[in-house]
């Protein structure tokens, strides 16, 4: 297989050189490269990864290529990974190859995928295939991916392949195989219009892994939690989106059919079928009253889930093998310190509802209110929020934001501490813009997170020059003013500074960047996908450009 994508590599490169006036030629490369520095005031010492004890350095690169002629569309990715702590925090990867290759094809209403893919049916909760570098994601799919345009109210998606690899050889395959066929089509009634699909998605294990969980079941000594364990499970979704004049309403529905699912709790494996419920509802009205320049947005969502982990194995490591994703209820945040206990989708079980409003005044004036609250079914607590702001704009050079945001993050069950109690913070915050003349703009901010739980108190302070359009410069400063420690926490119970310096260097498509950092232990979240990292200390550096 990998000799089919370096032969296609040359026949992209040689495509290109031989008709230039033909085809369309472009890509990106991706690089970063960290230094490593132990600072045992943080945690961070020789034994947190080994990168701290002995190989001090790591790198991260990816180069993307396509190229489109005679009506085919080639893809290549070139991945290296050197001393890599991307895919597990705590350990490292080293490897390169070909991440990705794909060549597709229209033929008509008929568009034909081979090698690598990334799809999603409907939310993604039954099949979502993807990548997020940032926190060295990436579910792709190689095989076969088939996508029949009826006409454009109505398609028809089928698709048949394995998973790529993960933390311990990202150029292999897993042996399960995953397919699945959706159905999606739209339709106006009046004024209404309805939009929606269904799909259907089976997973197969491999005898391996059905051996080790007829093993693992038959060493349970309680007989009655025995169970015969089987080599399909099948997950199946609806959903109905609906739209009238400022109002919408969407419903889904995911089942999946009884397979061998680990307990998150007690890690044992257990027999059981799964579901989500999932109603999202909202209005949006703009250009309200007599002068036309208030707008107001309110969405409302609600969602239960019950035992629907969606993976290709009950045995894989945290973040592997991820067939259906189900993303947090809550809202992301992009504050350091409103951002410290985000809550991640809790698959065993969970029901809770958000309210989000947003109420633009007028041009210069508008605020938003968030309310969350997620328990687990038995009616224990996960995770609560009350978030609010208010952004004004004093001028064409000054603009000012700020508010609250009050949780309750339950760290025992988020991550898997059991002795450690229910966090409870309020966090005001704030946010100013100047920009000083057309070049020259400067960003501050400044949050204040208290709590008597986890790590303590904290505050954060931001600085932040840019000079258009080439230099972008930052200081901050992360200050545990109040410390708090559990038995557990090897860092030293004093005020610690967690510094950051940051600049970039922009020039045309070309983007420099080189960072001294140091990272507090946390829930690391991106695109909603969550998991805990140790804590950081060192330099990187990184590259990106477009062609």
């Amino acid at each position: 297989m990998r000799k089919i994508a370096i032969a296609l590599l040359l026949l992209v490169l040689s495509l290109q050189l031989k008709a230039q006036n033909q085809g369309t030629f472009s890509g990106n490369f991706q690089s970063s490269f960290n230094v490593f520095v132990v600072d045992s005031n943080i945690g961070v010492t020789e034994s947190t990864s080994p990168q701290y004890a002995t190989q001090k350095t790591s790198a991260e690169a990816f180069l993307y290529m396509n190229y489109s002629n005679y009506g085919f569309n080639l893809i290549t990715r070139f991945d290296l990974f050197n001393n890599s702590n991307l895919l597990n925090p705590g350990g490292s990867y080293t490897g390169e190859g070909l991440g990705f290759w794909q060549i597709s094809k229209e033929i008509d209403k008929l568009t034909l995928t081979a090698g690598y893919f990334y799809e999603q049916f409907g939310s993604g909760i039954v099949f979502r295939s993807y990548e997020d570098r940032l926190i060295g994601i990436d579910y792709a799919t190689q095989g076969i991916n088939a996508k029949y345009t009826f006409n454009e109210n109505f398609v028809l998606k089928a698709f048949t392949g394995r998973q790529k690899g993960f933390q311990d050889n990202r150029f292999g395959f897993a042996n399960q195989i995953i397919k699945g066929i959706n159905a999606e089509g739209q339709k106006s009634v009046k004024n209404v219009l309805f939009s929606g699909g269904a799909s259907f998605v089976n997973r197969t294990l491999d005898n391996e892994s059905m051996n080790k969980i007829a093993s693992e079941i038959n060493s349970m000594k309680d007989v009655s939690k025995r169970f015969y364990p089987k080599y399909n499970v099948y997950a199946y979704n609806g959903y109905l989106n609906t739209t009238f004049k400022n109002f919408t309403l969407n419903l889904e529905y995911a089942g999946k059919t009884k397979e061998a699912v680990r307990n998150q709790i007690n890690a044992e494996l257990e027999n059981k079928s799964g579901s989500v419920l999932q109603v999202v509802t909202g209005y949006s009205k703009s250009k309200l009253g007599k002068k036309k320049k208030s707008g107001l947005g309110i969405n409302y969502q609600y969602r239960r889930i019950e035992n629907f982990s969606f993976f290709l194995s009950p045995n894989v490591k945290t973040l592997e093998g991820l067939v259906g994703f189900v993303p947090s209820l809550t809202q992301q945040s992009t504050y350091r310190l409103l951002a410290r206990y985000m809550a991640q989708a809790i698959n065993t079980g969970e029901q809770g509802h958000q309210v989000d409003v947003n109420f633009t005044i007028n041009k210069k004036n508008s605020l938003s209110i968030n309310f969350a609250d997620i328990k687990q079914l038995d009616g224990s607590r996960l995770y609560s929020e009350i978030y609010f702001d208010f952004s004004t704009k004093i001028s064409n050079i000054f603009k000012i934001k700020g508010g609250i945001q009050s949780i309750i993050y339950n760290q025992a069950v988020y991550q898997g501490k059991p002795n450690h109690a229910n966090v409870k913070t309020i966090t005001p915050f704030a946010e100013i813009n100047y920009n000083i003349t057309k070049k020259y703009s400067l960003r501050s901010e400044l949050q204040y997170l208290y709590t008597k739980q986890d790590y303590g108190s904290f505050a954060n302070v931001l600085v932040e020059l840019n000079v258009s359009p080439h230099y972008s410069f930052s200081i901050s400063d992360m200050i545990n003013v109040q410390p708090n420690r559990y038995d557990d926490n090897p860092v030293p119970n004093k005020v610690l500074h967690y510094y950051s310096f940051f600049g970039k260097y922009n020039v045309n498509a070309t983007s420099f960047t080189i960072a001294y950092i140091k990272q507090v232990e946390g829930v690391n979240c991106s695109g909603g996908v969550c998991r805990l990292e140790p804590a950081f200390s060192g330099v990187r550096f990184t590259i990106t450009t477009n062609f």
